[in-house]
């Protein structure tokens, strides 16, 4: 079936460069569509078709993404948000300005980018948000505090996007990756023991792939999953289960 996901010539916006957002944007163009790329570096933007260099920790910096990424693409289908930083320290040892930081970057980025974003989309009566949650969402990992506060508030807020959003063609979803070789994770794996350690809590045998995040990005995104809406797909190799 030729195109069965309906993302050829779909207008994409990718927040985030790094592993995952150029994974998901790599596959949305292999899928038909046409991708803009937005980051706060612009080393992560290399090869980009549409690059977009935007700072998300402000309003006027998602609000100028979503614009320049409608401009250049002549409209605003789906927004993939793959934004992320993390610091792991006991929350005793957590400062302010860490928390605030944080909580910034992960959480108060979704909430400007997406109602930026749903503005396009629910005025065109069409639109696919996907957002990077993580099982630290759900899961009470030591020394993540407000990174899984971060993620916990992802998964609610776009409960209530898609409760708004629905009656007029807007789908807002998740995928919550389990323990996955990313830039954000590999300095923390490579430490001694650390990814053997959390490789034998997955009862996949394995630590994810950016690849394996793409599939089910693509498929939150496309025609077909049309009537998902609120949801958060735990992308994990069922680490979630034990």
């Amino acid at each position: 079936m030729e195109n069965w996901l309906g993302l050829a010539d779909r207008r994409v916006l990718v927040a985030g460069g790094g592993g995952i957002g150029t994974a998901c944007a790599a596959a949305f163009t292999a899928a038909g569509a046409r991708v803009a790329v937005a980051d706060r570096d612009p080393a992560r933007l290399a090869g980009q078709e549409h690059p977009l260099v935007t700072d998300f920790s402000t309003t006027a910096g998602c609000d100028d993404a979503v614009a320049r990424a409608a401009g250049a693409l002549g409209g605003l289908d789906i927004l993939v948000h793959a934004v992320g930083v993390n610091q792991r320290v006991p929350v005793l040892d957590t400062s302010d300005d860490d928390w605030d930081r944080i909580v910034g970057i992960n959480l108060s980025s979704v909430f400007r980018l997406g109602r930026a974003a749903g503005r396009h989309m629910v005025d065109a009566g069409w639109g696919r948000q996907v957002y990077c949650s993580s099982v630290s969402g759900l899961l009470a990992h030591p020394e993540h505090g407000p990174y899984a506060a971060s993620k916990g508030g992802i998964n609610q807020l776009l409960r209530v996007m898609a409760r708004e959003w629905a009656p007029r063609g807007v789908t807002v979803n998740a995928i919550a990756p389990g323990y996955t070789e990313t830039d954000l994770t590999r300095t923390h794996l490579d430490k001694p023991g650390v990814r053997e350690h959390y490789t034998s809590l997955v009862p996949a045998g394995r630590l994810g792939s950016v690849d394996d995040l793409t599939g089910p990005v693509l498929f939150l995104a496309s025609d077909q999953a049309a009537f998902v809406t609120g949801h958060v797909m735990y992308v994990d190799g069922g680490r979630t289960l034990v």
